[in-house]
């Protein structure tokens, strides 16, 4: 069950239970019935359940003969004119429904990237979230958890000095079907610096001329890890000035490719897929040629004016869309500590902006 993508207004209240058919009231009603019939109590909540303090945030039960529904407003307030929203009132370690993460993921649709502060989450918590999101994907080339396979941990100690992802990239799109969206989960951050930044990448694609769009929009582009997880290759070379597990491999000079102009299986809008890290060149380009433009484009496709900022604080989550963005973790922080937990959410193989729908951007 979804609701249909729609245009965002500042402040809009969304209903996380919005969008109801009458075939899930009926699938309600036959649980409450059932509960009834074998007199099946209430499950415990959370906080009953495992001892930990249950949070206030975002909490609105209702109570429908029996059986609690969680329906709460999710407040989006935009964090920058490009993109980026501050999304409250919801605690996410009491939704348990993909149905209660619609008006989440109408608020991405429109925002590209939500902050949520305050979300006292574990790890078991962040794996549930992205599987209602769409499933847990794996990242290639670096070390997992040792009882977590699709969880990272993103680490920077206070003796280390170099982070992770301090470059502009959008994550792992040198994969045949790269992640939907990715889920970032801070839990000690230094009083300031280490902030990350992301560019709106549907601004960029509108931001360049008509003929450049279709020039781009006849191209396909070359992606691979080889340059940044391959053997010897840059991760490799530097492996003893991080704390990260970083696991190079000459499988990471696998390549595929990918359109440069997508468009967004949710919105239908045309995006920019090309980034710094990931992009080799143009398919049927030297990598000489390639550069040239590309070198162009990367300038365009993060120009400020494009892109929002997060200060971190410890619980907060930021969502992304790999779709139609890139993100940049910067490194202005040494001596002190920094770690968060990552997650990706499974994704598709990236499709060409077809031309009838080039009306919904705009182009000079």
């Amino acid at each position: 069950m979804g609701t249909a993508w729609s245009a965002a207004r500042p402040g809009q209240r969304h209903n996380l239970v919005s969008g109801w058919t009458i075939h899930d009231v009926v699938r309600l009603a036959l649980r409450i019935m059932a509960q009834k019939r074998h007199h099946l109590p209430n499950e415990p909540n959370r906080g009953q359940r495992d001892g930990r303090r249950e949070p206030s945030v975002g909490r609105a039960p209702d109570v429908w003969g029996g059986a609690r529904i969680v329906t709460v407003a999710l407040e989006v307030r935009p964090a920058a004119g490009a993109l980026g929203a501050v999304a409250t009132g919801v605690d996410l370690s009491k939704v348990t429904e993909s149905e209660q993460l619609d008006s989440l993921r109408t608020a991405l649709a429109d925002h590209l990237v939500l902050f949520l502060p305050e979300q006292d989450l574990d790890l078991d918590d962040l794996e549930r979230i992205t599987d209602l999101l769409g499933g847990r994907d794996a990242t290639p080339f670096v070390t997992p958890l040792e009882d977590r396979p699709y969880v990272i941990r993103v680490i920077k100690e206070p003796s280390d000095l170099l982070n992770f992802a301090n470059a502009w990239h959008s994550d792992l799109s040198y994969l045949p079907e790269p992640p939907s969206y990715t889920l970032l989960h801070a839990w000690e951050v230094p009083q300031f610096g280490g902030d990350t930044v992301w560019s709106n990448q549907y601004l960029a694609y509108e931001s360049l001329s008509r003929g450049l769009q279709e020039t781009l929009g006849s191209l396909r582009a070359v992606h691979s890890a080889g340059m940044a997880y391959g053997t010897g290759g840059f991760l490799d070379q530097v492996k003893e000035l991080t704390s990260m597990t970083i696991a190079p491999s000459p499988d990471a000079a696998k390549e595929h490719v990918h359109p440069a102009v997508i468009e967004h299986p949710v919105t239908k809008r045309a995006a920019l897929y090309l980034n710094p890290v990931y992009t080799t060149r143009f398919e049927g380009w030297s990598p000489v040629e390639s550069q040239v433009l590309l070198g162009h484009i990367y300038g365009q496709a993060t120009n400020e004016n494009l892109t929002c900022r997060l200060r971190w604080a410890r619980h907060t989550l930021a969502i992304w869309d790999n779709r139609c963005t890139m993100h940049n973790a910067l490194n202005d922080y040494s001596g002190v500590r920094r770690e968060m937990f990552r997650t990706s959410v499974k994704g598709s193989r990236p499709e060409g902006f077809h031309s009838s729908a080039k009306d919904h951007s705009s182009s000079r």
